[in-house]
């Protein structure tokens, strides 16, 4: 049987696997599914149809679910999905999707959410990020794989922040991130690239240097976006299998920022 604390309120409806865990006071909806292995603590409410992973960690206080905070919701029913081997710490707070957008606010697996986050309706967040305390993530913001957010980090409706990406502490982030690149400062600024984090992942030195090459072509030679690109368009085409996908990581993100790049 599930490990329930008899004061948690869990709607009959609701769906949790067998060996779930729930802390005292937590109150969960009818339209929740929880995976094994998954411990809920104390005082937690999740809401709204939500979809929990296995093996994920919600520390007390947390809200999960709740609709969004968007005056244009009129209680369709939009979605939150959960995935795998999360950590969700303290007055965390994550609101279901909006029909403006496709529906769904969606975390990956094995994201590091620290205290007092809140991740708005439609993000998207990918696996093995880092959210720092107090970080504000805007509806419709787009997190990649590996990226780590610095506390008390405000990020713009909309904005995308590319995989192996990092922004420091008390960084506003307005405009797109690239990948690798690390920024810092109110507005954003891009510092370099995140060679710290690259090399605990397993990047080569000469793959770390193939990134450093784009980085300038972007950054340091004074090149128009289209005539950094086109040179990036060339490396892509490196025999090496890394350094091309690394490319066309690149590429296809600046190919995609509406909103322009952190410059």
């Amino acid at each position: 049987m599930a490990a329930i604390h008899p004061t948690a309120l869990i709607d009959p409806a609701a769906e949790l696997a067998a060996d779930v865990a729930v802390g005292p006071y937590a109150v969960i909806g009818p339209h929740v599914r929880i995976g094994a292995g998954s411990r809920i603590g104390a005082h937690c409410v999740i809401e709204g149809r939500t979809s929990i992973g296995p093996g994920n960690r919600i520390f007390q206080f947390a809200s999960i679910g709740a609709a969004p905070q968007d005056k244009k919701y009129a209680g369709e029913p939009t979605r939150l999905e959960i995935g795998a081997g999360n950590t969700i710490r303290e007055f965390v707070t994550i609101n279901t999707g909006t029909v403006q957008d496709v529906g769904v606010t969606r975390l990956g697996d094995d994201n590091w959410i620290m205290a007092y986050v809140h991740i708005a309706h439609d993000c998207q967040l990918g696996s093995h990020t880092i959210l720092a305390n107090a970080v504000q993530l805007a509806g419709h913001v787009h997190i990649g794989d590996w990226a780590v957010i610095g506390g008390i980090t405000g990020v713009h409706q909309y904005v995308r922040v590319g995989a192996h990406a990092m922004a420091g502490f008390q960084t506003r982030l307005s405009q797109d991130l690239p990948p690798f690149i690390t920024a810092s400062g109110n507005p954003a600024a891009a510092q370099g690239i995140n060679v710290e984090g690259l090399r605990r992942r397993g990047f080569s030195p000469e793959r770390i240097a193939a990134i450093k090459h784009m980085y300038r072509l972007i950054y340091r030679q004074g090149l128009p976006l289209d005539a950094a690109r086109q040179a990036i368009q060339a490396q892509s085409a490196s025999g090496d299998a890394d350094m091309a996908a690394d490319a066309r990581l690149m590429l296809g993100f600046l190919a995609s920022a509406s909103r322009g790049i952190v410059r």
